[in-house]
């Protein structure tokens, strides 16, 4: 198995070339059929559990290739899921990604300091609103469900609620595994 991450072998790191299973060669030809890559960042711990992680890919392939959220929007619920946990693997990878997708370095750079970006586009005010509280939280206000709702309708909801939920999943898996940042990637520091 190939991995672009050397990964402390105590915390979920990178399984055994010994320990390989059939089920595993298989999770890892599926997921490299369909990234077009070695395993990475969190599906490496994944790995330990294969169908887990095979479903997971697959979950995070449709989030990404066939949300109702561009990628500017899905990938600032991303960096709001990638603060709320402190995700230094994630926010590496997804900070560039997100200002390539057109999120404001500005808006960025105050979600990782833990301040409400100013200004934000209509949408992105919803969606930051949406994010924010549901992490904050655990739920979201009717005021603010009847906005996203209004914006995105019943799909774009519950598919606001998975892209956080999959990214605060995935940022807990990394968490635990102690995964590292990207190499000279950007990294999060403590909240202001």
């Amino acid at each position: 198995m190939t991995s672009r991450h050397t990964l402390d072998p105590e915390r979920l790191g990178a399984v055994p070339a010994e320990r390989l299973t059939a089920e595993h060669r298989e999770a890892i030809a599926a997921f490299e059929q369909v990234r077009r890559t070695a395993l990475f960042g969190p599906f490496v711990p994944l790995l330990w559990s294969p169908e887990v992680m095979v479903r997971t890919a697959a979950l995070g392939e449709y989030l990404r290739e066939r949300s109702v959220f561009p990628p500017r929007l899905s990938e600032l619920m991303i960096l709001i899921a990638a603060r709320h946990w402190t995700q230094q693997y994630e926010w590496s990878l997804h900070g560039p990604i997100a200002i390539r997708a057109g999120v404001e370095p500005a808006v960025a750079d105050a979600i990782a300091a833990g301040r409400r970006p100013a200004p934000l586009s209509d949408e992105q005010e919803i969606v930051y609103d949406f994010c924010t509280e549901l992490l904050r939280t655990q739920g979201v206000s009717d005021a603010t469900y009847a906005r996203a709702l209004a914006a995105f309708g019943e799909r774009g909801v519950v598919e606001a609620v998975t892209i956080t939920g999959y990214y605060s999943m995935l940022a807990m898996v990394l968490n635990v595994a102690r995964t590292p940042p990207e190499p000279g990637g950007p990294t999060l520091g403590p909240l202001e």
